[in-house]
């Protein structure tokens, strides 16, 4: 199934990209975005790129439905029951803010379950048009060609964290756990680009804060079928459903203890 859905899932981002996405980019008007909540941005880009989705990806599986974050934004109770049926999770623009800051990176992200398992994720850098695509048990690519996670070689592993999203307390913790055990460096603001910085030898681990599923059915599927591993602090895999809960995402499972170890108490 997922094998069939490669292509015209793909050619869809790639026609919300360049019919939507990119026109607005470096040209949005001051009434074309507004605050979901205090901090949280959405744009007419991001709304008509959902209302596309909802629109096509239903007819690409009978019985399928949509989840998507703005509509979720509007009514939370859609993700009760996400763990059932066939559903596509998307971000219609990932790293909104960067968006709007006239910047990248900025991703579209579609994640397929089937009864609350990933089955297939696709992540399109829309500046650049890198496609990260993975499927169940079939691994992991990149434009096409599979590939494997590369830790970076360094005397440290490199942690993508953002301190400056926590309190003082939080923050002055961790940076006092990662001080000569982890190199931190700043986050690019967009899971779309975190997933396969994880993946392709940019960085190590990731802290995420957030576990909404638009921004992490897609990667995290990629992130695994590449030899990554993403857990919850206690170790237990990520699953859809409960939100609001931390994520670690390493490069590998042993990087993944590393970091659990040094950044959890």
């Amino acid at each position: 199934m997922t094998h069939s859905l490669y292509d015209p899932v793909l050619a869809l981002m790639r026609g919300i990209a360049a019919d939507i996405i990119l026109p607005r980019f470096r040209t949005l008007a001051r009434h074309e975005i507004s605050e979901k909540s205090p901090g949280d941005l959405v744009t007419v880009a991001d709304q008509e790129s959902e209302a596309r989705f909802n629109d096509s990806l239903p007819g690409l599986i009978a019985g399928s439905r949509v989840i998507g974050e703005e509509a979720v934004a509007a009514d939370p109770a859609l993700l009760d029951d996400i763990s059932s049926g066939i559903v596509w999770i998307i971000d219609p623009l990932d790293g909104t803010m960067n968006f709007t800051e006239g910047k990248s990176p900025f991703a579209i992200m579609v994640g397929l379950l089937a009864d609350g398992e990933a089955q297939a994720g696709w992540i399109l850098d829309v500046v650049t048009g890198r496609v990260c695509h993975a499927a169940h048990g079939l691994g992991a690519f990149v434009d096409g060609e599979r590939i494997r996670t590369n830790p970076t070689k360094g005397p440290l592993p490199i942690g993508a964290i953002a301190p400056y999203f926590l309190p003082p307390d939080r923050k002055a913790a961790l940076e006092a756990k990662a001080a000569g055990k982890i190199e931190i460096v700043a986050i690019p603001r967009c899971a779309g680009e975190q997933y396969p910085r994880l993946a392709l030898g940019q960085n190590d681990i990731a802290l995420f804060e957030k576990d909404n599923p638009w921004d992490h059915v897609p990667g995290a599927l990629f992130l695994e079928e590449a030899g990554g591993k993403l857990a919850r602090p206690d170790g237990s895999p990520y699953r859809v459903g409960t939100l609001g809960q931390k994520l670690i995402g390493a490069a590998s499972p042993i990087l993944w203890d590393k970091a659990a170890q040094i950044l959890i108490d």
